[in-house]
């Protein structure tokens, strides 16, 4: 698998333009549709120079001309000259947070389907959890990779903007926020499988069921959340929200609420873990508190990681299609890029519960 750095910085700045245009009160009209590089710069005031570097994501001009250039790109469009240069065979992958054995299957689906296309794939991470900073997409102008792949990311409309006049497809997969309509997007049943991971527990005789989420901010989280109390709702039972605690999707997440959970008067006999690395931290406060699994608690995940195979016991889990998601999401961004109209903006791959030795049915005398 290729890597190629994140960051691509421009060691020397080019020399400044000599070029001079015409004053602003004798411009011509501009012509219909999207503009040339040189009636962008026109329509701004700037060297055609200035114009090249906002374009190709160069970091020598100021943020005042690099706005006014945007806005003229946005308002009118851009036009690339016919002798263009040509994209470079990437595809970027950028994620919110990159760690961890989630990453690595979707980065294993985007390679699989990268290679096949004799691609390389750029891996980046985001400078804050909403989008990444400026100088990210400055470095994706100048690699001009054949599209860009957002796991956990929303675009600002303004990078959105960017990457469309430039011709650069994005395909968001699993996003953070309400799918936007016109982008396309990769996501999993998260509703279905908070359904089917509560009513697993419920069918088992549990009534006490507890639920350690994702950040509420994530799409995904919300839905399996949703889910999860649909279930409660369906066989008539409360939801107490004192069960409920929202967690960051990592192991001490677990360990942390758990501990809280079993500290309760009345303390839950099962726990549905959002994701596999927070039932792992359910299962040290198991351990700490003298509790069996699934003797006296049973615990639900989600992910079905292959790493999750070391869990004694076995996890049961609700298995979300990673790599294939990512494929799916490979697919779109290559195809996009080829000219093609995507039959549907927003594709939905099943998930499915997976049944192990974690969860047992509930007894009072447990």
């Amino acid at each position: 698998m290729a890597f190629i750095a994140s960051r691509i910085v421009s060691a020397l700045a080019p020399k400044k333009s000599g070029a001079t245009l015409r004053d602003m009160t004798t411009r011509e009209k501009p012509a219909a549709g999207p503009l040339t590089i040189a009636e962008i710069a026109q329509q701004a005031g700037v060297s055609i120079a200035t114009v090249s570097k906002v374009v190709n994501g160069k970091s020598e001009v100021s943020p005042d001309t690099r706005a006014l250039v945007e806005g003229v790109i946005s308002q009118h469009g851009y036009r690339r000259q016919k002798k263009r240069t040509q994209t470079t065979s990437l595809i970027e992958l950028v994620f919110h947070e990159l760690e961890g054995a989630y990453a690595m299957e979707i980065i294993k689906g985007v390679e699989q389907v990268a290679s096949q296309h004799d691609l390389a794939v750029v891996l980046s991470q985001a400078q804050s959890r909403q989008s990444p900073g400026r100088g990210w997409i400055e470095g994706v102008l100048a690699r001009r990779p054949v599209g860009v792949i957002g796991v956990f990311e929303g675009l600002d409309d303004a990078q959105q903007r960017q990457l469309h006049h430039r011709g650069i497809p994005l395909v968001l997969m699993d996003p953070t926020g309400e799918p936007v309509h016109d982008l396309p997007s990769v996501g999993a049943s998260n509703w279905s499988g908070g359904l089917a991971a509560t009513r697993h527990l419920i069918e088992l005789g549990h009534r006490r069921i507890a639920a350690i989420t994702g950040p509420a901010r994530i799409l995904s989280s919300r839905a399996r959340l949703d889910g999860y109390r649909a279930a409660l709702d369906a066989a008539g039972l409360k939801n107490d929200p004192a069960l409920v605690r929202e967690g960051d999707f990592h192991v001490g997440d677990g360990l942390v609420h758990t501990k809280a959970l079993l500290a309760l008067a009345d303390p839950p006999t099962a726990i549905f873990a959002f994701n596999d690395a927070q039932a792992l931290g359910v299962y040290q406060a198991a351990s700490a508190a003298g509790l069996r699994i699934p003797d006296d608690l049973s615990v639900v995940g989600f992910d079905d990681l292959p790493s999750i195979q070391w869990a004694i016991p076995g996890l049961t889990t609700v298995r979300q299609p990673l790599g294939e998601m990512a494929a799916a999401a490979a697919s779109m961004v290559i195809a996009a890029a080829g000219g093609e109209v995507a039959a549907s903006n927003r594709l939905i791959l099943a998930t499915e519960l997976v049944v192990r030795a974690s969860t047992a049915k509930f007894s009072p005398s447990s």
